[in-house]
């Protein structure tokens, strides 16, 4: 069975400071984040790869990326396609004032037209590892259903400041049950706290690398439309309708099966410009451990 990767570089990266941080290279190479998750991809098996951008970075993103990564997904049989996440693609009235992106699951309906076969969400400034994205991909290329990779949370943190994560809790099963959604996450002396509530630095939480097939579009956007009836109205200014969210109102009442994929593979993010360095450091390690060469696309 076809499957697709989906990889989100719509949003704005405010706690970034500065730069379009899905664009910022990590090795000296020239390559970032991108190139390596799309590296995994391939290996994976995916059989297209979908970007989800925005119309005033599409310049620089094919000038930094889409062009080299299209020729890369040529060589290796692999279909590349563009969506563009809008402001104003909205299935109400647009409040004024409004600047802020729609959130995660407004950037997956963006790309609802590409989207004929299971499919996987990645963020295109986070770096996930193999074993994840290689778990989920034969799940649903087994025709298996909804699923998630869930990351420890000790690997999952930032350096430079706090985090917010979906802390999932699941039945005996590995099925989901129910995503809590912790913000103001950080790392302590001995593991890691939210507003000064110890958290279990062992327990899984989402990072958006979400296995989906396409009969979920269509509840997303069903539910799009009832964000616009409710959380967009209480708040029109920075309301988000995001995926983790809608997901977890799926579970309570019943709608959606979730298996979690448990993996300790690292989560490499750059949520912060203090992050750069880290994350720069890390693949040069990986590198150096024979996780990826030097030239990253010649194993392929």
């Amino acid at each position: 069975m076809k499957t697709s990767l989906v990889i989100m570089a719509a949003g704005i990266g405010s706690r970034f400071g500065g730069g379009i941080k899905q664009l910022e290279t990590v090795d000296g190479k020239g390559h970032i984040i991108i190139d390596y998750s799309i590296h995994d991809a391939i290996e994976a098996g995916f059989d297209k790869v979908i970007f989800i951008i925005r119309k005033d970075i599409e310049a620089d993103f094919r000038e930094v990326i889409g062009d080299r990564i299209e020729a890369v997904c040529a060589a290796n049989g692999i279909e590349v396609g563009y969506a563009f996440q809008e402001l104003h693609d909205i299935p109400g009235a647009f409040p004024e004032g409004r600047t802020k992106p729609w959130g995660t699951g407004q950037a997956v309906l963006a790309a609802k037209e590409l989207i004929n076969e299971p499919f996987t969400t990645i963020n295109a400034d986070d770096y996930y590892g193999k074993h994840g994205l290689k778990m989920v991909h034969d799940h649903l290329a087994s025709g298996g259903g909804s699923c998630m990779a869930g990351f420890e949370l000790k690997n999952t943190l930032s350096d430079n400041g706090s985090v917010t994560r979906g802390i999932c809790r699941m039945n005996g099963n590995n099925e989901l049950t129910e995503i809590v959604e912790t913000k103001n996450i950080v790392k302590t002396a001995d593991g890691a706290e939210a507003n000064g509530v110890k958290l279990d630095i062992n327990s899984l939480v989402s990072m958006n690398m979400w296995g989906l097939t396409p009969d979920f579009l269509t509840a997303l956007e069903k539910g799009f439309a009832e964000f616009f009836e409710t959380d967009a109205l209480d708040d029109p200014l920075k309301a988000e309708y995001l995926v983790p969210i809608f997901i977890g109102d799926q579970l309570k009442k019943g709608e959606i099966s979730v298996k979690v994929f448990d993996t300790d593979d690292t989560w490499y993010g750059m949520t912060y410009k203090e992050d750069v360095a880290a994350v720069k450091a890390s693949f040069g390690k990986l590198i150096e451990s024979g996780v990826y060469g030097e030239e990253l696309y010649a194993d392929l």
